[in-house]
């Protein structure tokens, strides 16, 4: 049997503050593992490490103690095999929305070997991918939030990772439009594929019932220093829309992940 598609073994981390000897222990001990194609959230109180473990994974951050592995391999930088989305967007102002979907693969490796036909096949594709044909001369201040973001995970697709790390990527959104997104994120991943078909996806979020709607399994994470409380197995069925959100079980779901953040969650912003 093959290994899980990302392995984190007594991953530790710790930050020394500029200009001072002090030094916090942002995570410890934490211990996860995802396979191929799942679709996981890891949601917690404020300050308990979500975003520091996402970069880890992404190579932005080393490990102070403990291993993290990509198939079997070590996570030494980033690397091509990971994508990664922010709250911000990230994308060029300068560039158009073909172009900013295309910057990879015309300036970075994710497009090597790739003819410049090629390259314009991919760009066509998640341009529709996420529905923004028609859309494709458009610069971002042209662009409403949400279709800005689908501009970044249309960028962040056309690469090609493996492995997708999100955080918070519907955060900045009106709350309409981040519950269609989560649709359509569902969607894009592909919800409806063999599971071995699908990207694997770590999504980071303080929305507990975003986390319900998309996750496979959701890891609750306590506060500082940050540990994994609890990894919350998501037994609802997929395709998912909007009506699971009324299902007895949505809600005793979200109640239960809830129940283990509460206290801390009062705490952190106390």
């Amino acid at each position: 049997m093959p290994g899980p598609k990302l392995r984190l073994q007594g991953v530790a981390k710790e930050f020394t503050a500029p200009r001072t000897p002090k030094r916090t222990l942002a995570v410890t001990g934490v211990d996860l593992s995802v396979e191929t194609g799942e679709f996981v959230c890891v949601v917690g109180p404020s300050g308990c490490g979500k975003s520091t473990v996402l970069n880890m994974i992404a190579g932005l951050d080393m490990p102070s103690a403990g291993t993290i592995e990509i198939n079997g391999v070590p996570v030494r930088g980033p690397g091509a095999d990971r994508g990664v989305m922010f709250q911000d967007y990230a994308l060029f102002p300068w560039l158009t929305v073909e172009e900013n979907i295309g910057f990879g693969l015309r300036n970075g490796t994710p497009g090597d070997g790739l003819s410049r036909g090629e390259v314009e096949a991919r760009v066509r594709e998640h341009v529709e991918l996420v529905r923004l044909a028609g859309s494709e001369a458009k610069y971002p201040h042209q662009l409403s939030g949400g279709m800005r973001q689908r501009v970044a995970l249309a960028r962040l697709l056309a690469n090609g990772p493996e492995v997708l790390l999100m955080d918070e990527p519907l955060g900045a959104l009106d709350a309409q439009t981040r519950l269609i997104l989560q649709t359509e994120l569902l969607r894009i991943w592909g919800e409806t594929a063999p599971r071995d078909a699908r990207k694997t996806a770590v999504f980071i979020t303080h929305d507990i019932e975003e986390a319900v709607f998309l996750a496979d399994r959701v890891v609750v994470m306590s506060r500082h220093p940050g540990r994994v409380r609890a990894v919350i197995p998501v037994d609802l069925a997929r395709p998912r829309d909007e009506h699971i959100r009324a299902t007895p079980r949505f809600g005793q779901l979200a109640e239960e992940i809830w129940g283990l953040i509460r206290t801390e969650a009062y705490e952190a912003i106390a």
